[in-house]
């Protein structure tokens, strides 16, 4: 019997790999470790790593918009005014402030059903324009409300009620397992059907109608996540500033943030908004005192990533070496040769 390689190479498809396992690892351990972080760090650190989870939220839910679904919006500060708007609405009519948040978030989801009804039949620049328009329609009714005061706004008393202390780490824990919650919906759904189904939608419409995928669905599904994401990133932006100001919270910076992260992380990818939003995070940290040059700031990296770096930072990494930090998509890797035994 002798043995002889045959010319045919065998491919394995793989999802895990040690590196996957391990970040998977550090991921878990790294959450539990936030779960403690108001007994671990002090109240300035606290407040901060608030803000960073809601950009995390706002920058995620913009890339599942935009990187997954091809859905570019310049309007999903539509959902952040919303939530924050509902939730004012629900506290002012006696619901406890804490699930009036919630509450505020999923009331402002479901409002997206029917502007989904006419903004998915939309495509690219209209799309985007259309999600503008709509965005400042909804700031010109919301300042029509006798309770929200015109652009002077409004702020969540009930929250008063609780002490400062008390208050942050409520505000805390919330933005905390909101954004793990919003993280691991993602990631499931990447992992799934349904995450094959919409980049397909992503990359070619048409071609993804020719084979049979549901693309009115696929998108409804991501249109309606992202809409309850932003408006739960509104709802705890609330919480935390508890005033509530119609032109702050329907602004267009809010869009602009949300596509700074992206851009600069890496549109398309599940690690990239992640590092977008801590790299605005510290950009706004420390420069956030600037007043206009910081925005200008934010404006010129933006372009520049646009121009050389259009895949971002995490996303330049992937394409050049091949990291996958998380079992998101399936890889194929080559095992060399086969042998064949024969007499």
């Amino acid at each position: 019997m002798k043995s002889e390689v045959s010319s045919e190479t065998r491919f394995i498809v793989e999802r895990w790999t040690p590196l996957s396992a391990a970040t998977s690892i550090v991921a878990a351990a790294l959450l539990v470790m936030l779960a403690f972080g108001p007994l671990l760090f002090g109240a300035n650190i606290v407040d901060n790593l608030t803000n960073l989870f809601i950009y995390v939220i706002l920058s995620v839910m913009w890339n599942a918009l935009a990187g997954y679904g091809g859905l570019v919006s310049v309007g999903q500060q539509t959902f952040f005014g919303l939530g924050a708007y509902f939730a004012i609405q629900l506290s002012y009519y006696g619901v406890a402030v804490y699930p009036a948040l919630l509450l505020g978030a999923a009331v402002a989801a479901l409002v997206s059903l029917p502007i989904s009804a006419l903004m998915l039949r939309l495509r690219a620049g209209e799309f985007a324009i259309g999600m503008w328009v709509v965005a400042e329609l909804a700031h010109l009714l919301v300042a029509l409300d006798p309770l929200i005061n015109g652009e002077t706004g409004v702020s969540l008393l009930a929250l008063n009620a609780f002490s400062p202390n008390t208050r942050r780490d409520d505000n805390y824990w919330l933005a905390l397992a909101s954004m793990a919650v919003l993280l691991a919906i993602v990631f499931a759904l990447l992992r799934g059907r349904l995450g094959a189904s919409v980049q397909a939608i992503r990359d070619d419409e048409d071609a993804a109608t020719s084979v049979g995928v549901k693309v009115m669905r696929g998108k409804w599904i991501i249109f309606f996540l992202a809409a309850f994401g932003c408006a739960l990133a509104g709802t705890l932006w609330l919480a935390t500033s508890i005033t509530f100001q119609p032109n702050t919270y329907f602004g267009v910076q809010w869009a602009a943030y949300m596509i700074f992260m992206v851009l600069v992380g890496g549109l398309g990818t599940f690690e990239g908004p992640i590092i977008g939003a801590v790299i605005f995070f510290l950009i706004e940290f420390f420069f956030g005192q600037t007043g206009v040059w910081y925005l200008i700031g934010l404006g010129a990296a933006a372009t520049l990533f646009a121009l050389f770096l259009p895949r971002g930072l995490w996303g330049t990494i992937e394409d050049k070496f091949g990291l996958r930090l998380l079992p998101v998509g399936y890889r194929l890797r080559m095992l060399g040769p086969q042998r064949a035994n024969t007499d």
